[in-house]
């Protein structure tokens, strides 16, 4: 695949706008977004920030390779193919750090402010170095979101403001990941959970507010992968859990 702004006529990318810039606070934002056929600015869509692993980013591809996020993976693609009409909006940020969260939090409020959102149903999904980005941005304005699907990564963030506005997680990796391991997973799920139950809830009530998936080899073989931390992707083909994350609202 020729990752290039051409890929743009391909059906697959109708309704993209590719390579967006916005000046932001710690300068200038790249991000590509997609608006449903028929958007309409009386109404409000849910959406989604969707943030790419390290080859996504602009710091790893290069001033030529603008747009690769959306292009290599069907991560971005996939939340256009659900049945619900819905702005979806990818950011190829500039590193996996404090900027990039900042950028992304920035990035979310423009679309709230300017685009037809639902603020009551924005939701997050970030994948390696985009999940570190992610789970720093939930460290410090969960309230943004109604849910966050983290997948195969670690949290580099905070708990507590995730749990004090009981913003809803799914966290899925491979059990045999190669690059982070599985018990990244487990130690963030346990956090939340420990914290959730400090805090009162009961064991019904945080089952609905952090899942952890562990799905094995064979899951991943089934789809023909055979490497287990870039297979986390596969996390998009899997429309129970994509549709899990889009049932959220903020009360």
């Amino acid at each position: 695949m020729e990752l290039t702004k051409d890929a743009i006529r391909w059906p697959e990318f109708e309704h993209f706008t590719i390579d967006a810039v916005l000046a932001g606070s710690d300068g200038d934002i790249h991000y590509s977004y997609y608006l449903p056929e028929d958007y309409d600015a009386s109404r409000e869509y849910p959406m989604i920030l969707v943030l790419p692993g390290y080859d996504g980013l602009l710091l790893s591809t290069g001033e030529s390779m603008r747009g690769v996020n959306v292009f290599s993976s069907r991560a971005v693609v996939a939340w256009t193919q659900l049945g619900e009409e819905m702005i979806v909006v990818s950011p190829q940020l500039t590193d996996w750090g404090e900027t990039s969260a900042r950028q992304t939090i920035e990035l979310t409020e423009y679309f709230i402010g300017n685009f037809a959102v639902d603020p009551n149903r924005v939701y997050a999904s970030g994948f390696s170095a985009g999940g570190e980005t992610l789970s720093r941005v939930m460290g410090t304005r969960a309230d943004l979101y109604a849910a966050y699907l983290h997948t195969s990564s670690q949290w580099d963030g905070d708990y507590a403001d995730v749990v004090d506005n009981r913003m809803p997680v799914y966290i899925f990796m491979g059990q045999n990941d190669e690059y982070y391991g599985s018990q990244k997973a487990v130690e963030a799920y346990d956090a939340l959970r420990s914290r959730y139950i400090v805090a009162g809830l009961t064991e019904s009530e945080v089952g609905k507010l952090v899942v952890l998936e562990l799905p094995d080899n064979a899951y991943f073989n089934r789809l023909g992968i055979y490497n287990y931390h870039g297979g986390g992707q596969a996390v998009v083909n899997d429309d129970r859990i994509l549709n899990w994350v889009l049932a959220q609202h903020q009360p």
